[in-house]
């Protein structure tokens, strides 16, 4: 005999479902109403204190100078074009730090393993050193003890004569694009797409066919040769802006901030003592029968390596390396030790100060670096995602 479904499901409450429901929903409604209060009593404070609040100082006069702009800035400008200034300082070193710390990190991890005694033991070396000391005492090593230890830009040291090294950072060439160079760019785009289009071809031909193609050469020539072959046909439309001593500094060219060297190779070398682990530890998750069947086909370690141990390592080494290029983004903030101006030192230090505007600016701060690390986040796991092995 049938029972009726209230019967065999019971009182509600005693339902696992509807309790952890429940109590998720009460969570819920307790957690906003936290929020609620917190931003009532600081509303209230505010204006009890008669600061006012919203985003209306963006377009105000910030009135201090940046020492190092990718855009066009000046002290007439808006603390919103400060924000922008701030940003991509602090993309810029974020992206030089994560490509260096990477290649470095992948060369010592590799060396690491390598069966030449010295080669291995100086690469544990490195580890153990740079992993060791926290990151702000060598940003402020290599700012204080390194760059500020260099000559005065009279006795500069120079490379070429078109290079100099001084206290005052590193002076380059700057390149000036004439009429007709847009084309070069463009061209590199194309070979670039091209060269994808490449490797997604010869995968395939090779998964059909079974015969490889020589992408790495073929990629090469479209990279190089065809943007070249397009700045020689349109008559070299570029000239260069080469520094000249006058007075006490250098006029011309492009110069790079000390404090961005310093907080570069600071990130680099500490990031990448740990990124080194992470190869280490993925090349060695590998099965070692891979490797000696590798071996039985008289393969060439260098091919062992490149074709055999790194792909199937690379679905261990990804998602910690994701961590490690998240922190690396994070510790850039450590540039206001050394007056780097990144964006917390010129938004949420000089605009904080002068504005007092400490909610607004400090949230857009935190906004900006959760999404930085989320769309960086998203491609590495995208990129993960395509690494990892695929059963038939």
């Amino acid at each position: 005999m049938l029972r009726s479904s209230s019967r065999e499901r019971g009182p509600l409450w005693r339902d696992p479902t509807f309790r952890a429901l429940l109590v998720q929903g009460i969570l819920l409604l307790a957690l906003g109403a936290f929020i609620a209060m917190v931003v009532s009593n600081t509303l209230a404070n505010l204006e009890a204190r008669g600061i006012t609040t919203g985003f209306g100082f963006l377009q105000d006069r910030a009135g201090f100078s940046i020492p190092q702009t990718l855009i066009e800035y000046s002290g007439d400008s808006t603390y919103a074009r400060t924000f922008v200034v701030g940003l991509l300082n602090t993309l810029l070193v974020s992206a030089m730090g994560i490509v260096a710390a990477t290649l470095i990190g992948f060369a010592v991890g590799i060396a690491r393993l390598s069966p030449n005694w010295l080669l291995a033991r100086l690469a544990s070396a490195y580890v153990e050193i740079f992993r060791n000391i926290p990151l702000l005492v060598q940003i402020l090593f290599w700012y204080f003890a390194v760059l500020q230890a260099l000559p005065s830009p009279r006795d500069s040291h120079s490379l070429f004569e078109a290079i100099f090294l001084n206290v005052r950072g590193v002076v380059l060439p700057d390149p000036q694009p004439l009429a007709g160079f847009a084309a070069t760019p463009w061209a590199l785009l194309v070979a670039v797409v091209a060269t994808w289009w490449l490797v997604r071809f010869a995968k395939r031909r090779q998964a059909a066919t079974g015969r490889p193609l020589p992408v790495f050469k073929l990629g090469a020539l479209l990279l190089v040769g065809l943007p070249l072959a397009t700045f020689l046909a349109t008559g070299m439309p570029l000239e260069w802006s080469i520094p000249t001593l006058q007075g006490f500094n250098f006029q011309g060219g492009v110069t790079v901030l000390p404090e961005l060297m310093a907080l570069w190779l600071a990130l680099s070398i500490y990031t990448a003592s740990f990124i080194a682990e992470i190869v280490r530890s993925g090349i060695q998750s590998v099965p070692q029968g891979q490797v000696e069947a590798a071996k039985a086909l008289s393969l060439p370690a260098g091919i062992i390596l490149r074709k055999v141990v790194i792909p199937q390592a690379m679905r261990v080494i990804v998602p910690q390396l994701t961590s490690q290029h998240l922190n690396l983004i994070k510790n850039s903030s450590l540039a206001t030790a050394i007056g780097y101006p990144d964006l917390v030192a010129v938004f949420s230090g000089t605009a904080l100060n002068q504005t007092g505007q400490a909610i607004e600016i400090v949230a857009m701060t935190m906004a900006v670096y959760l999404l930085i690390n989320l769309v960086v986040s998203a491609l590495m796991n995208l990129y993960n995602a395509r690494t990892l092995l695929k059963e038939r």
